[in-house]
């Protein structure tokens, strides 16, 4: 084990990949001379050379085609977008092309592709660079969506990505790439669509993933010492989703609470919502309560901010909620 920032284990997850596969490559706006907007690729054009740490023109529509038509033909590249809300530029290529083109082409032509970057609010950035598109990239047959919440869980499943044979949505945060945490050395690899049960719990379950998941443990300390016991699930992979860990854990809790950083309509936490009043409604003691950001653009004012964001304290009050406290 050895304790890494989360931008120096993404950066160790695509140098350890690349140095086993020369079709792997990494693309994207400051990834090689400037070693990355976030400096997760720190290093990597030293290393692997301009021809497999490539910097682009700001063009997200044009790279991420690159990137699509090349693995059509062998290659396995990383799109690094300098955040996901410029992906909007490019997700033409993203929906039409690399989730599709695998059936319309009836198998002949894979689409092994990662596109990665900070997705969600990340401080005073305003509305057009506070958005989270996980629900939106999740909805679309053919993406894989994947949101890690620490640096571990990021190292073993962007090393998952790179290896699937299908196009990978990676999502990271850009208030996250400081964080530091033990990352385990070599080879090491999380499975795609298996949830983390990151704290055993009895009174109620709290579902959530990327680093708004950071104010469930907040909450769990809190209700702690209130005699609540929490059981957090970190989905990590949000499509495919782990529905069975999440069902397992309220038939033992009874409750449900599930934390997202995203607006209120039509979310990951709706989808949850539904499968579990599908199949386990019989189990539940209390109505789901789902918390997300407000139905608004996120504003730039650092106090609207601060209300427009879910936090510790409206998880605690949801989990007492459910508890009828």
């Amino acid at each position: 084990m050895k304790t890494l920032q989360f931008r120096e284990a993404i950066q160790q997850a695509m140098s350890e990949e690349m140095r086993k596969d020369d079709t792997i490559y990494l693309m994207g706006e400051e990834v090689a001379e400037y070693n990355g907007a976030y400096k997760a690729s720190k290093g990597m054009l030293d290393e692997f050379g301009p021809e497999r740490v490539i910097d682009t023109p700001i063009s997200e529509l044009g790279f991420s085609g690159i990137g699509v038509g090349s693995a059509m033909i062998g290659n396995r590249p990383i799109i690094e977008f300098m955040t996901f809300n410029f992906s909007l530029v490019g997700i033409d290529q993203i929906i039409n092309n690399a989730a599709k083109i695998r059936q319309m082409s009836g198998g002949q032509f894979p689409c092994p592709i990662v596109f990665r970057g900070p997705t969600a609010s990340a401080g005073q950035l305003a509305a057009t660079h506070s958005q989270a598109f996980e629900s939106w990239f999740a909805n679309c047959p053919g993406l894989k969506v994947v949101v890690p919440s620490n640096p571990a869980d990021a190292k073993g499943l962007l090393k998952s990505a790179i290896r699937d044979d299908d196009p990978v949505i990676f999502m990271e945060s850009e208030q996250m790439y400081g964080d530091k945490g033990e990352v385990p050395e070599g080879e090491y690899t999380i499975p795609l669509g298996v949830a983390d049960i990151k704290r055993e719990g009895t009174d109620v379950t709290i579902v959530s993933f990327g680093k708004i998941i950071k104010e469930a443990y907040k909450a769990a300390d809190e209700l702690e010492k209130d005699g609540i016991s929490c059981e957090i699930i970190d989905l990590r992979t949000v499509r495919p989703m782990d529905y069975e860990a999440i069902l397992n854990s309220v038939k033992k809790t009874n409750r449900l609470v599930i934390l997202e950083e995203a607006w209120p309509f039509g979310n990951v936490a709706t989808e949850i919502t539904y499968q579990v009043q599908d199949k386990v409604f019989d189990y539940l003691d209390a109505p789901v309560v789902k918390l997300n950001t407000a139905d608004t653009p996120a504003p730039y004012s650092p106090v609207l901010l601060a209300e427009w964001l879910p936090n510790h304290e409206d998880v605690i009050k949801a989990v007492k909620k459910v508890l009828y406290k």
